[in-house]
């Protein structure tokens, strides 16, 4: 059960039987008649029963996808992201419903636990850490395989939304996207963030979204130094889906389709970029 208007897993609770949604209305609404709260929407969301595990910690990824237009659809997919995991060991079990360090990977409340501490592990992975990770556990083409779904899950839920979004030539929007895996690497969509947090807790977070809103303000090009004729690479921005078509191949790499967890030589991309800048 997660309220629709929070941020950083506020208000999102466990329920194992339909009873115990009824409940919560009957006891919802007695508090509302009473004038204790004000109603606000709730997404009933299935649970993901078996998701992968890493030293037997739950996790989930964000990911950062910039979207110029929708019509036609044109969307950038960051290289960079990470993976957030719990604190605490996995437990499927119903005594552990209740406990959110079990349950819900938001780092806001991770590093409340009395036994975090950020000096020793901050609870976040590199999403090139994650990939390494798969590639010796699954070998190179089933990780490849894995992050090729997760964009194409990235292309269509922009499909799915094309026709009810406002479509401006003046606006973009950088989304956050939250994926979860299940033990057999297939990627679930857990919910999209319209305002992704730019806060950081550490070094390695403030260095990573310093680095992303650089790239965003490159890519979206207010001084259209580009002419209009965007690069598939800027920064650590690799184009996903131009005029509505995703790209099958890689500029560099021909046998992947996405560069997500790739080596990030963000420096050598401007240093491009700037001189075919001055050319031009």
């Amino acid at each position: 059960m997660k309220p629709i208007g929070r941020a950083q897993g506020k208000g999102i609770f466990l329920v194992n039987k339909l009873a115990q949604v009824n409940e919560w209305m009957r006891e919802r609404q007695k508090k509302a008649e009473g004038g204790d709260i004000c109603y606000e929407n709730y997404v009933v969301q299935r649970y993901l029963q078996d998701p992968y595990l890493v030293g037997s910690k739950k996790f989930d990824l964000r990911l950062y996808v910039l979207c110029l237009s929708y019509n036609p659809l044109k969307a950038y997919l960051h290289r960079e992201g990470f993976a957030r995991f719990t604190a605490a060991r996995y437990s499927s079990s119903k005594d552990d419903l209740s406990n959110s360090y079990i349950h819900l990977t938001n780092h806001a409340i991770q590093k409340k636990d009395t036994n975090y501490d950020p000096t020793v592990c901050d609870l976040k992975w590199p999403i090139s850490g994650l990939k390494r990770h798969l590639i010796s556990k699954h070998g190179e083409a089933r990780a490849n395989e894995c992050f090729t779904e997760i964009r194409n899950l990235l292309i269509n839920s922009l499909r799915a939304v094309a026709h009810v979004i406002i479509n401006d030539r003046h606006c973009f929007e950088l989304y956050g996207y939250d994926i979860m895996l299940d033990a057999s690497l297939k990627p679930v969509l857990i919910e999209v963030n319209a305002s992704p947090s730019m806060s950081a807790d550490s070094e390695t977070d403030r260095q990573l979204k310093s680095a992303l809103l650089d790239d965003v303000f490159n890519v979206i090009d207010m001084e259209n130094r580009f002419g209009g004729r965007l690069p598939a690479r800027v920064g650590g921005f690799d184009l996903m889906c131009d005029s509505g078509t995703p790209l099958q191949r890689s500029e560099q790499h021909s046998s992947l389709t996405t560069l997500l967890g790739c080596k990030n030589n963000r420096e050598e991309s401007l240093r491009k970029l700037n001189a075919c800048l001055t050319k031009n």
